[in-house]
């Protein structure tokens, strides 16, 4: 771990090393993920999963080998994790994830939870659970079907787009656990570029793909994979998880399906709300490519005052036309380090009051704009 201490510093790297992490589902995301866990020094490792390697997860198992295929996936881990770093203190079950085997798996207060698990019901499962127990989780959603690794993205579970296993794993916490969002996960925002293979039984027929599961509500017909995509998500998680644990800051792209017509216009927007207030946009310090800037990487394409987007794809779009740029401070001019976005009503709200009445009535809200606009003033020096 030596290049992590001259990464992280060493009492970051301590942190790390002391940490406790849950890895649940082995396959082509999971072990990559608890791969780079163990080799970035993380002291204490729980690996579950029910299934064994098979042939056919060869193609995107991360230290899976012939030879072990037919073994438990948290035992294969384990033994060839215990041969690249044998300090750390790893735990293997052979265990479905479900109601009875909750405290087993999630007692112990881990650091972090890693859901690796491909099946609806039991990824509802295990993240209601974890948002109940108070637990950092991080969820990994369909891998399958893409070819586009700079398209994976990590986001709320509110932010998620052009993922079906997302879509439905929202539903199901909004429907049956109150749960809205607050969990990060890991998508692509590329659509699938295949289908499900046909099943086809012993005969050569297509049958009925429920009269083969060996597990109930666990998919039998086979996701067509690029055995590079699974990994590169593991490994997504593995680094967020990481820097997480050590208290190393790094800001995620955020989701915003934007074009740059979207951005004249929020600057166009601008220029004309200054004419109109102060008489003159002489003070507009910013062009098209820093309110692109603004817009995206300091709000991520919504109100200052809303803490996550409601819509993503072309609700984004159509919700974009109803915000606005406008000075934090009136005092000063419209820079990078003092405009923030906000909807056309609260716009109107902000410029009626004073930073003082906002500092004392909202000092949360306050907080947090004064931390991003410093960010900025850090980034542009402006």
């Amino acid at each position: 771990v030596i290049r992590n201490i001259q990464f992280f510093g060493f009492e970051s790297q301590t942190k790390v090393t002391a940490s406790y992490v849950v890895v649940i589902g082995l396959g082509g995301v999971g072990s990559h993920a608890a791969s780079m866990l163990l080799r970035s020094g993380v002291g204490r490792l729980l690996l579950v999963d029910f299934d064994q390697v098979s042939v056919s997860s060869l193609n995107r198992h991360a230290v899976a080998t012939r030879a072990d295929v037919g073994i438990p996936k948290a035992e294969c881990l384990k033994k060839h994790f215990s041969s690249i770093f044998p300090e750390c203190s790893i735990e293997a079950k052979v265990l479905l994830y479900d109601n009875l085997s909750e405290e087993e798996i999630l007692s112990g207060h881990p650091d972090f939870v890693l859901d690796c698990i491909d099946n609806i019901d039991t990824k509802v499962a295990l993240l209601a659970a974890c948002v109940r127990r108070g637990l950092k989780v991080l969820s990994a959603t369909g891998a399958g079907a893409r070819a586009d690794p700079s398209r994976i993205r990590v986001a709320d579970l509110r932010e998620s787009t052009n993922d079906p296993l997302s879509r439905s794993v929202r539903h199901r916490l909004r429907k049956h656990h109150g749960i809205e969002g607050g969990i990060p996960v890991v998508f692509s925002l590329e659509k699938p570029k295949a289908k499900l293979l046909p099943f086809k039984g012993p005969s050569g027929e297509e049958e009925n793909p429920s009269d083969y599961q060996i597990v109930p509500g666990f998919r039998v017909r086979i996701i067509p994979v690029l055995g590079t995509i699974p990994a590169i998500f593991g490994q997504v998680m593995a680094s967020y998880v990481v820097t997480k644990l050590a208290g190393f800051q790094v800001e995620m792209e955020p989701v915003v399906n934007l074009d740059t017509e979207h951005y004249q216009m929020l600057h166009q927007r601008l220029i004309e709300h200054e004419e109109s207030l102060y008489g003159t946009a002489m003070q507009v310090q910013v062009d098209v490519e820093e309110v692109k800037y603004i817009v995206k990487e300091l709000w991520h394409g919504r109100s200052a005052r809303e803490p996550y987007t409601k819509d993503v794809g072309r609700g984004m779009w159509r919700a974009v036309n109803e915000l606005m740029l406008v000075r934090w401070d009136s005092e000063k001019p419209a820079s990078v380090s003092n405009l923030i976005l906000l909807k056309f009503m609260e716009a109107d709200e902000h410029e009626s009051r004073t930073l003082d009445d906002i500092k004392e009535k909202e000092p949360e809200f306050f907080q947090t704009v004064a931390a991003v606009l410093k960010r900025a003033q850090l980034e542009f020096g402006s």
